[in-house]
């Protein structure tokens, strides 16, 4: 099994799976996931063809936007990497990771329980891609995509989500902050992954701040 080979060929994959996806949710998405995904592993005893895979399959067919079905994704991932003749149980593996990455995985207690240290890994790379300036970013954008307001005083951000009001959310882009983007700080799982989101926490506190004091005609 030539993994360099493998890796080549996962990523041409991708790459023209995705040519017209959403912009948060594009290629460039999955190489930042990819390359942060490799940056943590540095520093964590992990198999790193499995991470390879996994970062860079594990939004091939994001739930959002094939009506919430989750199958969809694991699907994918399984027939390609079957098509690679990669080894059946790191096909396992990284399946297994692409069903458990999701944040909104973490409202369903009775969702499958697995975890392993390349899933945090990935995980945490992810998650690192949805906050900071690059989160911000992402998150206005979906929100364009989906015609969503960007903020509205009179809607509260919905601190008791279930997996499925998640899903089904139409709230104003602002809210999506306080939903998911500022609790992923304290949802990390490695050190390096830690260290990194606690700087971009702490730039969307500032956005925000000066958001409201633009909305708000302070500034």
């Amino acid at each position: 099994m030539d993994k360099e080979k493998i890796i080549t060929a996962t990523i041409a994959f991708v790459k023209k799976e995705l040519k017209n996806a959403e912009g948060g949710h594009d290629w460039f998405h999955i190489e930042r996931v990819f390359k942060n995904s490799l940056l943590i592993s540095k520093d964590e005893k992990v198999d790193v063809f499995v991470v390879s895979l996994a970062a860079l399959l594990h939004d091939i067919a994001d739930p959002k936007f094939y009506n919430g079905d989750e199958t969809v994704g694991p699907k994918v991932a399984t027939q390609f990497l079957n098509e690679q003749k990669v080894h059946a149980t790191i096909i396992e593996h990284v399946v297994r990771i692409i069903k458990n990455i999701s944040f909104k995985n973490s409202f369903d207690t009775a969702s499958e329980s697995f975890t392993s240290i390349e899933l945090e890994v990935v995980q945490d790379a992810d998650r690192l891609d949805a906050i900071g300036a690059i989160g911000i970013a992402r998150c206005f954008n979906y929100g364009g995509f989906k015609n969503r307001a960007l903020y509205d005083p009179k809607i509260i951000p919905d601190l008791k989500m279930t997996k499925e009001t998640y899903k089904k959310s139409t709230a104003p882009t602002i809210n999506h902050f306080y939903e998911k983007l500022l609790l992923l700080k304290d949802q990390m799982n490695t050190a390096s992954g830690k260290k990194i989101a606690n700087n971009r926490h702490q730039f969307m506190e500032l956005y925000l701040q000066q958001f409201y004091d633009e909305w708000n005609g302070k500034k």
